[in-house]
């Protein structure tokens, strides 16, 4: 019996589909208040008074003089040494407002609709300040380099030195749900029960603790359903604080509801990013060298993930080429706009658009096939491992197994074979403006330090999983439960899995980049394995036969050859009872375990995206028609929820590479705060999207074998989306900037370049 690899439908969908999802609005308390955030008006400003309606009930209005002193948002991931100390964002503003969305107070009601009316009624008076959105005129809060070889002689002795400049655009994810929090409270220790942090339940549990000063043993974060996460839901925000902190103060539940407004200025936005970009080529068309200078606008603030998506986007822009010499730098420049975190493929998005859109550039100079340049320059496999002298996410860069070349080729074979070139000549026969766009990527997953799960089997044979990842919508459950059935061989039908419950699983790491099924998936087999053992023992001594002489089938521990001579894991749970004859007295009760897996080195998955698009040229409309992921992901679990993601990743590619952009005016008000302005693919926008998924490179770093897929189908959207534009307009230089626009696309068409 085998459950990795089957396409086993969702654990999840029994009740998610039924309408019995447990997401955090859901959940009331009796007595429960509800919170509302005031929020600035005015991108920056020197902040003179909040004062309350006269109606409003006393302490129902609390701004930073209410709360401890000195509270601010700490970075998760600290990187580069780089002190941010100075760029933290305080819980309320006090004394400056910095970005409108920015919490200056919070209001408290017995009914959510009376909580939003006070919170109109609250009057801020804000000095206005003079207000940058210009990112290279913002506050530098943290420049560093990352490189390796001797960049300068490369570009020296180069035949050909191709450079552009590209700007990536500000957008975000928008989950279908809103973030939620609800702190139910123990009136007489004030103990805090927590529903809706996701992504690291324990990491917030911990920093709510510090700040709160209590034990994190106090505080009780629940396993909740969520609407998707892509990275900025379940990080620690403002209201995180708040909400906890309100609760043991006032000794009653509060109940915080983000609305979509709210969430377009107050969410982490992500990617916003300008490239001075250049490459050294020798008279082949051999890469030589590579340089980037690179600015980031991080908004306002250093919020949590302080400077890990600049680190990422020059860690990982040599991709997976041969990359003989390279450096690049990076700003990271503070402005008035709302602070900046991850967002799906985080620095790879940005740095595989403009390093694909580079080579296109390249390869039309040296009049090179685009394919042929990017075939050429790859590693192979037999480069592969492949180290290069930088690190990212506290990891040295050690690209593991992989075929580039093959995996290209692959591509090529199967875009051919669904007749992408074929509809390309096809329609500019018929006097369309078509082009097709390829890109090539290397994304990275499994980030440690580590996860630890635990699996228990009870006195019925159910068999339950405690993960320290946290649903977010990518199947996990589902997964977790096809590896412990496969360690066990028992049905997955057994196996329930409960993520991100901190009691229930203290030491859990989370889910965020891509490293669920790499690092927790690895953690429940070493437990489920852990477990199939201590059942082989006490069957043993149930049977009165050796260990070696028992095999484990269908869920039953039975002798060799002596059919019907077996004990079902049941049995041995029930044996494992304290005061069962066999136990011994120095033993353990019950079956289970609890195991730990540590990583020390990531796994890099790789893929190649394939994108045929139509220009109309009258509107600068671009229509995506057809769209191809090659991916490898080293082993398929469940190779639908592999194709899922990658689905999924594509159809957030396809906006940020058309549609989504957060933009300011020069007062730095945000133009896009509802739907109307900030535009998401439909289903209408979305092309057909044909997947190929390869299993030809199982990691060796972890004992199933597997690559994340968790952002494969976004990383290199923007790339050949840009490319296929390009092909389509014949353009001479790079299309400049993503999001391509209709109103941009009309501009490359009159500039004719």
């Amino acid at each position: 019996m085998t459950a990795i690899g089957e396409r086993l439908p969702r654990k999840e969908d029994s009740r998610l589909l039924r309408g019995l999802g447990r997401f955090c609005d859901d959940q009331d308390r009796a007595g429960q208040v509800w919170m509302r955030v005031v929020r600035s008006p005015i991108a920056h400003g020197r902040l003179v008074s909040v004062r309350k309606p006269g109606n409003a009930a006393s302490g129902s209005v609390v701004t930073a003089e209410d709360l401890p002193p000195g509270v601010r948002i700490p970075v998760r991931l600290n990187v580069q040494g780089i002190d941010l100390t100075d760029h933290l964002q305080p819980v309320l503003a006090a004394g400056e407002v910095r970005y409108v969305g920015e919490p200056v107070a919070v209001v408290i009601a017995d009914d959510p609709y009376e909580a939003e009316d006070i919170a109109e009624r609250v009057e801020v008076e804000i000095d206005e300040l003079p207000v940058t959105v210009d990112t290279a005129a913002g506050t530098l809060a943290a420049e560093f380099e990352l490189g390796y070889g001797d960049v300068a002689s490369a570009f020296a002795q180069a035949a050909h030195v191709v450079g552009i400049e590209f700007d990536i655009g500000r957008h975000s994810a928008v989950p279908l749900e809103p973030r939620a929090l609800l702190a139910d409270v123990d009136p007489a220790t004030g103990a805090l029960q927590i529903f809706g942090m996701t992504k690291v339940p324990v990491f917030n549990r911990d920093v709510l603790a510090g700040m709160l000063g209590i034990d994190e043993h106090l505080i009780h974060v629940h396993a909740m359903d969520t609407g998707g996460g892509f990275g900025v839901r379940g990080e620690f925000y403002p209201e995180d604080f708040l909400v906890g902190w309100l609760a043991r103060k006032l000794r009653r539940p509060v109940k915080w509801v983000e609305d979509r407004a709210e969430h377009l200025v107050a969410v982490n936005h992500s990617r916003q990013q300008h490239h001075v970009i250049s490459a050294a080529f020798d008279e082949n068309g051999t890469l030589l060298g590579l340089k980037d200078d690179v600015l980031h606008d991080n908004g306002a603030y250093a919020r949590t993930h302080g400077i890990i998506v600049p680190e990422l986007t020059l860690a990982m822009l040599p991709g997976p080429y041969r990359v003989p010499a390279f450096h690049g730098r990076i700003r990271v420049m503070l402005t008035n706009k709302t602070p900046c975190g991850t967002y799906r493929a985080p620095g790879r998005f940005e740095g595989t658009s403009v390093r694909e859109q580079l080579f296109d550039v390249a390869a039309d100079r040296m009049g090179v096939d685009r394919v042929e340049l990017r075939r050429r320059n790859l590693l192979t496999a037999d480069e592969l491992p492949h180290t290069r002298a930088m690190s990212t996410l506290g990891t040295d860069v050690v690209l593991d197994s992989g075929d580039y070349v093959g995996l290209l080729d692959k591509a090529v074979v199967e875009a051919d074979r669904l007749g992408y070139q074929s509809q390309l000549e096809s329609l500019r026969a018929r006097g369309h403006t078509a082009g097709l766009g390829v890109a090539v990527f290397l994304e990275k997953s499994g980030l440690g330090p580590q996860e630890t799960a635990d699996v228990v089997v009870g006195t019925s044979g159910e068999v339950r999983v405690h993960s320290g990842g946290t649903s977010l919508g990518q199947g996990i459950e589902t997964v977790l439960a096809q590896v412990t059935a496969d360690a066990l061989t028992v049905d997955p039908a057994v196996v329930t899995v409960v993520n991100g419950d901190t009691v229930l699983q203290p030491f859990g790491g989370g889910s965020w980049a891509s490293r669920s099924t790499v690092v927790g998936g690895s953690a429940v087999h070493k437990a489920a394995l852990a477990v199939r053992e201590r059942a082989i023992q006490l069957a043993a001594r149930m049977l009165e036969v050796s260990e070696d002489d028992l095999d484990v089938t269908a869920g039953a521990i039975g002798v060799k050859g002596a059919p019907g001579t077996s004990v079902s894991y049941a049995e041995v749970a029930k044996a494992a009872r304290p005061g069962s004859p066999h136990l011994r007295d120095d033993e353990p009760a019950g079956l289970s375990a609890r195991r730990r897996f540590e990583v020390e080195h990531m796994t890099y998955p790789y893929g190649v995206h394939f994108a045929l698009v139509d220009v109309d040229t009258g509107t600068g409309h671009v229509k995506v028609l057809r769209y191809l992921v090659a991916y490898e992901v080293g082993r398929a679990i469940n190779p639908t929820l592999v194709e899922g993601q990658l689905l999924g990743g594509v159809a957030q590619g396809v906006g940020g590479a058309l549609l989504e952009e957060f933009r300011y005016d020069d007062a730095g008000q945000p133009q896009a705060v509802t739907f109307m302005d900030y535009r998401m693919p439909t289903a209408a926008e979305l092309p057909h999207v044909d997947i190929l998924v390869a299993q030809d490179a199982p990691a060796p770093g972890n004992p199933l074998g597997v690559k994340g897929a968790g952002e494969g189908g976004v990383t290199a959207a923007g790339a050949s989306i840009a490319g296929a534009i390009r092909d389509a307009l014949s353009l001479t230089g790079p299309v400049g900037r993503l999001p391509m626009t209709a109103e941009r696309v009309r501009g490359l068409i009159e500039e004719g370049t």
